[in-house]
């Protein structure tokens, strides 16, 4: 093998260490979930997620209390499942960051995905390192002028990596449907699943229903987190607009081992 070809191999065998090694503390980090016997921190990352200005003065107006509708929002629903911690997640700001996180690879296969998902922990795990602040989960939030980005993609949280990457709006009329995206993702990170059919996006029932035994059925008045969408007829639901109109399904409670 030639010296080149050796350096390559050290380079990978380097990142696999440095990424089982960055595995093994996430790992100890769910485990740590499963107890809530403290707050989880949640570090929130602002992106200027298409490089406009309007991003770029939206993010600089940011604070930790813009997204305090989020604590709020796990304090009211420990509250309701008798959690014997009554504050679930504490939110931090980190700094703005300049370099975005890896994208999803545009066509999904099984070595595209791993490879992608050993990409972005590496990543998280870099800037955890170079920037702080101290934190059990990272969600990296990256911002987009409305106007120009009427529709924003997909956003996702990994329960392997404790991370989110969301996709938001430059906006303050946005912020409470920003919130709930980052609360429904922070969910997943912590072992939530979806609760919709994702080919319609409709409410799956009774899970995806945040009243499942209320009568009449129809219309609900409120979302489940994990399907987002309040059913208010048959075959139709709305989105919901805020975290006011949200809250955490029993099944929901039941993977995020809030009950048994």
């Amino acid at each position: 093998m030639s010296g080149r070809g050796q350096f390559r191999l050290l380079r990978i065998l380097i990142l696999l260490l440095v990424l089982l090694a960055v595995s093994a503390n996430n790992l100890l980090t769910w485990l740590r979930t499963t107890d809530w016997d403290r707050p989880l921190v949640v570090a929130i990352y602002p992106i200027n997620g298409d490089g406009s200005a309007v991003s770029e003065n939206y993010i600089a107006q940011l604070g930790v209390e813009t997204f305090a509708d989020i604590e709020k929002f796990f304090e009211q629903e420990a509250e309701y499942y008798r959690l014997s911690l009554n504050k679930p997640f504490e939110i931090v700001l980190g700094p703005v960051l300049a370099e975005k996180p890896p994208q999803p690879p545009a066509e999904r296969s099984v070595l595209g995905n791993v490879t992608w998902s050993l990409k972005i922990r590496y990543w998280a795990w870099r800037v955890a390192r170079e920037y702080g602040p101290p934190a059990d989960i990272q969600m990296f939030v990256l911002y987009h002028d409305p106007a120009a980005h009427p529709r924003l993609g997909h956003s996702l949280g990994l329960q392997k990596g404790l991370l989110g990457m969301v996709n938001a709006f430059a906006s303050r009329r946005a912020a409470g449907g920003n919130s709930l995206v980052i609360t429904h993702e922070l969910l997943h990170t912590v072992g939530a699943s979806d609760k919709y059919d994702p080919i319609t996006d409709l409410p799956l029932f009774p899970q995806g229903y945040a009243e499942p035994e209320r009568q009449p059925l129809l219309p609900q008045e409120l979302a489940e987190i994990m399907a987002g969408r309040i059913p208010i007829a048959p075959g139709k639901a709305v989105q919901a607009r805020s975290l006011a109109q949200a809250l955490i399904g029993r099944q929901t409670a039941r993977e995020i081992y809030w009950v048994e």
